[in-house]
C-alpha cells in the first residue's frame, strides 16, 4: 500500500505550508539556526511539540530543531484506521516526513516513548541518524508474557484515559501518573504544574489509542537487532528511576555502541528536573 499522508505544518519562526498526502496530519515545528546541524526530537507518551521548549532555547544556537506531534498527541491525526498508531506505521511516517521536508541526514533525540521511537528508527533506517540520544528509553520487553501482561495494564490505563474526557479528571489522571516511582521526585518540582498544563493539551481518546497500539507491550521487540547496531547512541537514565537504568545497563551489555550518562537528581523526566545537565549531555555528544 503506497504511503499518502498529510502534513500540516506549524512553524515556530516562519510560515510553514501544507502537503496533502493520506493516512497523517502531522503538526511539526523548526527552530534554532537553519545553518546548523539538524536534530529531530520525538516526545514522550502524553508530550508534544513543547516537550523540549526550554531545551532547543539552550540549543537553538548549535543546532536547528525539529519537533513532531506524534500520533495521538498535540495536533497531529491520523487519517486512516487504527494500525497507523502503531511503531512501524509510525516509523515510516516520520522518515517520510524527512523525506519531504528534504532531510537526508540529521541527530535523533528521543524520551520515554519517542526513545522507543528513535531506537527503532535507527535500528531500520540506520542510514538516515547521524548519532541518537535515548532518555528513559528500553527496546521494549523480551518475551510474549511479559508483553501480554504490558498490553493488560495498559488497556486498563487506556479505560482510565477514556473515562477522563472532562479536564478535572484529566488532570487527577495525570497526578496519579506522575506518582508513579519511575518519576521520583517531579511533582515537587517548581514548575510541575506547567508541565502539566502542558499534558492537559492532549486529547485523553487518542492518548489512549497512542497506548493500545504503540504501547511496550505492543512494539516489536528490539533487544536483538541492538546486538548487531553500530550507530553512536547516548543513553541518559535519572538516577531516581531504577527501573530504567537497569534497562539501559542491560543496553550498554548487548551494544557496545551504547553509552551510559546516569543523571543525579532525576527520574524519569529528566530534561525536565535537571535541563541543565541534560543539555551539556548533548552538547558534549553531539
Amino acid at each position: 500500500m503506497p504511503w499518502r499522508i498529510l502534513f500540516a505544518m506549524t512553524i515556530c519562526e516562519h510560515k510553514g505550508k501544507n502537503m496533502t498526502l493520506e493516512n497523517y496530519q502531522f503538526h511539526y515545528c523548526f527552530s534554532g539556526n537553519p545553518d546548523k546541524t539538524l536534530i529531530l526530537f520525538l516526545h514522550g507518551f502524553m508530550g508534544n511539540t513543547h516537550e523540549f521548549d526550554e531545551a532547543i532555547s539552550l540549543l537553538s544556537d548549535e543546532f536547528y530543531c525539529l519537533v513532531v506531534d506524534l500520533p495521538g498527541h498535540g495536533e497531529t491525526k491520523v487519517l486512516g484506521g487504527d494500525e497507523y498508531y502503531t511503531m512501524p506505521n509510525t516509523a515510516h511516517a516520520v522518515i517520510n516526513l524527512l523525506d519531504n521536508l528534504k532531510i537526508d541526514k540529521c541527530f535523533l533525540v528521543g524520551y520515554s516513548m519517542g526513545g522507543r521511537l528513535a531506537l527503532y528508527l535507527t535500528l531500520t533506517f540506520p542510514q538516515r541518524f547521524l548519532k541518537v540520544i535515548l532518555e528513559s528509553a528500553s527496546p521494549g520487553l523480551t518475551t510474549e508474557a511479559e508483553r501480554v501482561e504490558r498490553v493488560k495494564r495498559d488497556e486498563q490505563i487506556a479505560r482510565k484515559l477514556e473515562r477522563s474526557v472532562d479536564r478535572n479528571d484529566f488532570s487527577v489522571f495525570l497526578w496519579n501518573w506522575y506518582s508513579q516511582t519511575i518519576f521520583g521526585y517531579i511533582k515537587h518540582h517548581p514548575q510541575f504544574q506547567r508541565l502539566i498544563e502542558v499534558r492537559l493539551q492532549n486529547n485523553p481518546i487518542e492518548l489512549a489509542k497512542s497506548l493500545r497500539f504503540m504501547g511496550t507491550g505492543c512494539q516489536p521487540s528490539l533487544w536483538e537487532k541492538l546486538k548487531e547496531n553500530t550507530k553512536p547512541l547516548l543513553l541518559l537514565a535519572g538516577e531516581y528511576d531504577e527501573k530504567f537504568l537497569h534497562f539501559n545497563t542491560e543496553m550498554t551489555k548487548v551494544c557496545t555502541a551504547c553509552q551510559l550518562k546516569v543523571i543525579h537528581s532525576s527520574g524519569h523526566n529528566i530534561h525536565f528536573e535537571n535541563l541543565k545537565v541534560w543539555v551539556e549531555n548533548v552538547q558534549t555528544f553531539l
